[in-house]
């Protein structure tokens, strides 16, 4: 009897064969160092700081430092504190994201303005993102306080452009690389080149921590004004006194530990999330009316590929295809351990096309997990009526968009299975 297949999940968390994960966690443990600080923080903001200030082309290293958090969200928030953003101020981001790309603009009051795509990396569309600037100085007297790009699935934006238009308008950018661990530009890596760079170690991320993020800083000085607002921001007397609101986000010393054994794999990860895209590619070429999501072939461009991405053209049809949002559905795709809010209508005015939700439940009937890409935030119910400045696109993505696992145990035999399991869907 054959053994049973498996379920082939996007990303999973992947240990080091060494078990460097547990001896730092049992280190902590065993010295009683089970705090939101200790050695083994301080061990993994080191040991990412070398590898955020490494460039690829042997050029003399940057001096960025890093700050480790409870989350990416969290290294969000902070980064719009530390540019100055505060309640009524306006912060333009990219709409097509995930939503800790921009709630955190809300936890101060502020507001988002929304961002759309260009087509050839999906990200921030640095026309679209003057023009936001230039209209948005027009309406409201003052220029937005914050430009937040996002690397998504790990593709590096046009950095070169945004940073240019920021410098333009004197506005601080705030790199999202949550999505972007290891993804480079001209040899730099993503969220070196703003004011702040925001990473993200989630469970399903490049690399974890279970839960938790950085942020990258330009200085000691920005690095130590974040770790003043991540710890409470407490002020230098014998007691607690306190001139500013700050929180508890500071990286737990266990987690860390999980974080340092992490980064001895990194290299590896991200060299096997490469390896999965460029056979996906291969694979997927004589696939007619699917196309994979590549990088440009400006050589600048170098991708984690964290998630590889694809596209369904609307002519093609899938099997089932015909019951695509029929039912409403009981969990949710992705998430918190399926807890979600209850809905009474299968569709939303904006949502993948029939054939991709039927591709997806195909494939998970194959057990293979195929997800949607991210709804544009503009689209989202709760951000109804913020401003926007979009061509399209990336509404247009997100009805034909769909991910494939690419994760380190996604092994090659995995991705010809994928491939065949697309070729059986698709209805000749």
């Amino acid at each position: 009897m054959s053994e049973e297949r498996k379920t082939i999940y996007l990303c999973l968390a992947h240990m080091s064969d060494e078990g460097w994960e547990q001896k730092y966690v049992k280190e902590a443990f065993d010295t009683n160092w089970v705090v939101p600080m200790g050695p083994n923080v301080n061990a993994f903001e080191k040991d990412l700081e070398a590898f955020v200030n490494g460039r690829a082309d042997g050029r003399e290293p940057l001096d960025r430092k890093v700050v480790c958090l409870s989350a990416g969200t969290a290294a969000v928030h902070l980064a719009l504190i530390g540019a100055g953003v505060k309640a009524g101020d306006e912060v333009l981001v990219q709409s097509y994201t995930f939503c800790a790309s921009s709630h955190p603009i809300t936890y101060l009051g502020a507001h988002p303005v929304f961002v759309g795509s260009e087509p050839e990396t999906w990200n921030m569309d640095p026309e679209l993102l003057e023009k936001a600037i230039v209209d948005r100085k027009e309406k409201t007297g003052k220029y937005p306080k914050a430009i937040v790009p996002v690397a998504l699935y790990g593709m590096p934006y046009h950095i070169d452009k945004i940073l240019a238009i920021a410098e333009k308008y004197g506005i601080p950018v705030v790199e999202d690389a949550a999505e972007g661990m290891g993804s480079r530009f001209d040899g730099q890596v993503l969220g070196t080149f703003g004011k702040y760079g925001v990473l993200s170690f989630n469970g399903n991320k490049m690399i974890t921590t279970s839960g938790g993020g950085a942020l990258i800083c330009r200085s000691a000085e920005d690095a130590n004004e974040i770790m003043w607002y991540a710890t409470q921001a407490r002020d230098a007397y014998p007691y607690y006194q306190h001139t500013a609101i700050g929180y508890n986000y500071r990286m737990s010393n266990v987690c860390a530990g999980i974080g340092r054994g992490q980064m001895t794999v990194l290299d590896a990860h991200i060299e096997h999330h490469r390896h999965v895209q460029k056979l996906y590619e291969e694979l997927l070429a004589d696939v007619p009316g699917v196309h994979i999501h590549k990088q440009p072939s400006d050589p600048r461009f170098d991708a984690n590929f964290w998630l590889c991405a694809a596209t369904l053209d609307t002519s093609v049809r899938i099997v089932g295809q015909e019951n695509a949002y029929k039912e409403v559905i009981k969990t949710a795709v992705g998430g918190a351990a399926g807890v979600i809010h209850a809905v009474d209508s299968a569709t939303t005015d904006c949502q993948p096309n029939e054939n991709v939700e039927a591709l997806r439940v195909f494939m998970l009937s194959k057990k293979i997990e195929a997800r949607p890409t991210w709804k544009p935030m503009h689209k989202q119910p709760v951000y109804a009526g913020a401003p926007v400045y979009t061509n399209g696109i990336e509404e247009d993505l997100f009805k034909v968009g769909f991910c494939l696992p690419a994760g380190p145990y996604v092994t090659d035999d995995d991705v010809r299975y994928i491939v065949d399991c697309i070729k059986e869907a698709v209805v000749k």
